[in-house]
């Protein structure tokens, strides 16, 4: 799956938005990807994330992992489909007390190897503490996967990023907005905002 085919899944599903964004890691953006929009659709998933898991097969072979961990909200969905694609179980963290936790009788197997799965990866910080829960808990995270990258490979998240497509957009500090952003208010996209 190429690039532009992945961004058409997004076009397509009206998940690739224009406008003013606040993103979750506190910055600004004139692009949101909305991949809660792509997802939806089940044959969508479906293809992405087996274009996903053949690059991990590629790279690892054919059992890459023993379990699948995401960062909740929006790593879940992707998350599940690529344990799915994979034949493993699927996991995911959320946040309790502002920090990622396992819940619902979740457990990791020590020594698992776990791949940590997100929807989209900006600065990595989620991707990152995701990572963390899982050391605690005993796993070795042996990969980090990403339907979308949006650093287009900048982003170091301790372990090797596979993502399907690279997609550079600019993001600011609030104190650095370019002229056109100032003009428009913000909405803060997501789970936390965006309806």
């Amino acid at each position: 799956m190429t690039r532009e085919d992945v961004l058409q899944h997004y076009r397509d599903s009206g998940a690739l938005l224009e406008g003013h964004f606040l993103l979750t890691s506190g910055l600004h953006s004139p692009v949101y990807m909305q991949s809660a929009r792509v997802l939806m659709f089940p044959e969508r998933a479906a293809a992405l994330c087996e274009a996903l898991a053949a690059k991990l097969r590629k790279a690892y072979g054919p059992k890459p992992v023993d379990l699948v961990c995401s960062p909740a909200m929006g790593g879940v969905v992707v998350g599940y489909e690529l344990a799915r694609q994979l034949g493993v179980p699927a996991i995911f963290t959320e946040r309790v007390d502002g920090k990622f936790a396992l819940r619902r009788g979740f457990d990791i197997p020590q020594g698992a190897r776990v791949l940590m799965a997100e929807d989209v990866v900006t600065t990595g910080k989620s991707s990152r503490e995701c990572i963390d829960c899982i050391a605690e808990h005993g796993g070795v995270t042996v990969a980090a996967s990403c339907i979308v990258d949006r650093s287009d490979g900048e982003v170091d998240l301790g372990v090797p990023l596979f993502a399907l497509c690279g997609f550079k957009v600019p993001s600011y500090t609030a104190d650095a907005l370019p002229p056109e952003l100032q003009k428009i208010p913000a909405i803060k996209p997501g789970s936390r905002g965006l309806k």
